[in-house]
């Protein structure tokens, strides 16, 4: 079918750059309580010859949502399938979807807050009764039809937790919020992904780089191979900390792990002179969608406290006027020395 494919099809990647993606616990680096806790319920699931339960992982983007459900799946024994939310446009779509899983599949939904509420209902009774309830005809000759569907173990991804409707969230028995990784975790990403990809980086550079990725390993896998262009063009035959603080400046990602984009929207809150900017101000200044700003560009500055969320909009902290040695009288400067 084209609305299920095998995951390693649904990815528009070659097969290069799927085998830097983990495999199994011992090769996921991360995320250490989750696994923990998911490692235990995987056991118990098989002791008792079950399907997993259901399963929601929320976070920012790059965090290894996708990878997690591979390894449930290899874990599980079992097949997984994968789609995306928006791919769902009727609830006929869903229901070839599940009429199509086998006992114990492993069905992956990716952004699954964009489900409409049509689509909702349907999902209701295949997550809690493995039943699917298909309405035939319409008016007074409208007829129901119960299918009932083998278990399987729905996995749901989404960026946005707060979008997802409270009964499909209570629907999920496991809750996982994935948060952003420390330096430590990241070098050691960046260290084992070198090998893969057949060159060697040096301890200093994979730290250089894992303290300008902005915790993501999506984000530290894509600057390893540009940095890995840069070394190579040169011929040389290993990633040494000058080629790593070369490469990553000419990528204009800063000390801080700022780019273009999160200097832009800085600057932005330090010329407020400390007035709180509503979300909407935000995304037309940086002619963006709100939820790009919301998903992409807010959590990292959030999380490291550069920005605040407030009633009134987004203001800097103290801890960015410090960065930029500016206090809210004169944070003009900064936008003059942007420009």
């Amino acid at each position: 079918m084209e609305r299920i494919v095998e995951i390693e099809k649904m990815k528009i990647e070659s097969e290069y750059e799927n085998s830097l993606r983990p495999k199994t616990w011992g090769d996921y680096i991360g995320q250490d309580k989750i696994k923990k806790n998911l490692q235990v319920f995987i056991e118990a699931s098989k002791k008792r010859n079950e399907s997993l339960d259901h399963v929601l992982f929320f976070g920012p983007p790059g965090l290894g949502k996708t990878t997690l459900a591979y390894i449930i799946a290899a874990e599980m024994g079992a097949n997984i399938k994968m789609t995306a939310a928006p791919m769902i446009e009727k609830s006929g779509d869903l229901a070839a979807i599940l009429t199509n899983l086998q006992e114990g599949d492993v069905l992956f939904i990716d952004e699954i807050h964009r489900l409409s509420p049509a689509i909702e209902e349907v999902l209701y009774p295949a997550m809690e009764d493995f039943r699917l309830d298909i309405i035939i005809g319409s008016g007074p000759a409208a007829q129901t039809i119960k299918i009932d569907l083998p278990r399987f173990t729905l996995i749901g991804a989404t960026t946005r937790a707060g979008m997802i409707s409270a009964p499909l969230r209570d629907r999920f028995g496991m809750h996982f919020r994935l948060q952003f990784y420390s330096y430590e975790e990241l070098s050691r990403i960046i260290k084992k992904a070198s090998l893969k990809i057949n060159i060697t980086c040096k301890d200093e550079a994979s730290e250089e780089m894992a303290k300008r990725c902005r915790g993501t390993p999506r984000i530290a896998l894509r600057l390893l191979k540009r940095i890995r262009d840069f070394a190579q063009i040169r011929n040389e035959e290993f990633i040494s900390k000058e080629r790593a603080r070369y490469g990553l400046d000419e990528l204009g990602v800063d000390e801080q792990g700022f780019d273009e984009m999160d200097l832009k929207f800085l600057n932005i809150l330090l010329n407020s002179k400390g007035r709180p900017i509503g979300l909407s101000t935000i995304a037309a200044a940086l002619s963006e969608d709100e939820g790009t700003v919301e998903d992409v560009i807010e959590p990292y500055l959030i999380t490291t406290g550069y920005i605040e969320r407030t009633a009134r909009g987004r203001v800097a902290t103290s801890k960015c006027y410090d960065l930029f040695k500016l206090t809210p009288l004169n944070s003009g400067l900064f936008a003059q020395k942007e420009n």
